[in-house]
């Protein structure tokens, strides 16, 4: 009799285990990945505040990548004993202060950003990317994508003039293949501005894909594309 309990305390644990398992490694179906316009971000009413580290260029910045389900839903905070560790991302840092800046106040370096996506987002994907593959995976993204120089390509420009949600999202498809989704916020004149690109990836982090699905779409038929000009201006913009 006390051998079967033991045996039976010996499944149960074992089940536990395996339980905490598929817990950790949760699935997902896809990524997306989003970059952030920072004159959008610093024309709200908080403002921006700029990076310890210096101006951050007159550019997309990254805002995360982030695994999500088809049916609209996201795993987050997967693993609390997975913290962010700064010493593992070491060869990075220097390309992260300047592709995945934060403007956040009161300014900051940018690790207790990076922290946050890691803990939230980041952990959730542990069974595909480690901690610097996160973020090494991420970076390689946005110089896929390239899109400021996209969007210049097909003459959108951030110079504080309003151009059609269907022409940023045109340009976009036809320099990487793949529809994006646009979100806008809403400046203090009730303007609807170009705030962040959602673009969709595969689960390597690898590949764009086409989007599964969308978020719901909140900008208006003509959006702003607000300048950033008090940082230095692209070479490709400087002769406009």
């Amino acid at each position: 009799m006390k051998s079967m309990h033991s045996k039976n305390l010996i499944i149960r644990v074992l089940i536990i285990q395996c339980l905490a398992v598929v817990c950790f490694a949760q699935e997902f179906d896809f990524f997306y990945f989003s970059l952030q316009w920072p004159g959008s971000y610093c024309d709200l009413k908080r403002s921006c505040c700029y990076p310890s580290t210096g101006k951050p260029a007159s550019d997309f910045g990254i805002h995360g990548l982030w695994p999500n389900y088809i049916d609209g839903s996201y795993p987050s905070n997967c693993d609390p004993d997975s913290s962010f560790n700064e010493s593992m991302i070491s060869d990075l840092r220097s390309k992260m202060q300047k592709e995945w800046p934060t403007l956040s106040c009161p300014s900051a370096n940018g690790t207790e950003f990076w922290g946050h996506e890691w803990k939230k987002h980041g952990t959730c994907s542990e069974s595909v990317l480690d901690q610097h593959d996160y973020f090494a995976t991420t970076l390689n993204l946005k110089s896929q994508v390239n899109l400021l120089q996209t969007l210049a390509n097909a003459g959108i420009y951030p110079d504080g003039e309003f151009y059609s949600l269907e022409s940023i999202k045109g340009a976009i498809k036809q320099g990487t293949g793949y529809t994006p989704h646009i979100e806008c916020n809403v400046n203090a004149w009730g303007n609807s501005q170009l705030y962040e690109v959602y673009m969709c990836v595969d689960t390597s982090g690898s590949n764009l894909i086409k989007c599964p699905i969308f978020p719901r779409e909140r900008c208006k038929s003509q959006i702003q594309f607000p300048s950033f000009s008090n940082v230095e201006t692209p070479s490709f913009l400087s002769a406009i």
